[in-house]
């Protein structure tokens, strides 16, 4: 198999000043997970110096194996039950106006994750009262009543990643 290399114009160095160094400190002080830095995005430096990141709960391994996806995937372990306070507490240190929250696929969890994520949103929700929350969930297999959950918990914008076409990911048989 032959791998393409990405073009010179793609390629960005990370530069950091005192937000993305902020950003940063917190993120590992409080064991934090970001798709920028697991998905290993081009634009991390330039958003973590506008104090803007995408949090990824859940963890950091994915119980599938998307072909479009750079995020580790493999055995999960199991999630961290004081992840919706680290994260809530994360926010508010810094000082973000808008929180989007995303999460690796928790197929392994009876219930996906939903109730985690509903945790999630109540809890940075009444740590940060002012802020909107993104979220951009996983689809829980299509069952609808997970989905409920965390419409419940009122987040300011649902959305789901459609990352790919439907030729370039295989279907469950």
């Amino acid at each position: 198999m032959t791998y393409l290399r990405k073009p010179d114009w793609l390629k960005t160095k990370l530069q950091s000043n005192a937000q993305f160094v902020l950003v940063n400190n917190i993120v590992k002080q409080h064991g934090l997970h970001t798709i920028c830095s697991s998905g290993r995005c081009p634009n991390m430096s330039e958003c973590w110096n506008k104090g803007t990141a995408t949090f990824m709960i859940l963890g950091e391994i994915c119980t599938r194996s998307c072909r479009f996806c750079n995020t580790l995937s493999g055995r999960p372990l199991p999630p961290d039950t004081k992840e919706p306070e680290k994260l809530a507490e994360s926010i508010k240190l810094m000082k973000l106006h808008h929180a989007v929250i995303t999460s690796v696929d928790r197929d392994d969890l009876p219930d996906g994750g939903a109730s985690h994520w509903a945790e999630t949103i109540k809890m940075t929700k009444a740590l940060n009262p002012d802020i909107t929350i993104e979220v951009l969930i996983p689809d829980f297999d299509g069952k609808t009543e997970l989905i409920d959950l965390i419409i419940a918990e009122k987040p300011t914008v649902i959305s789901h990643n459609l990352e790919t076409v439907s030729r370039l990911t295989s279907h469950k048989s």
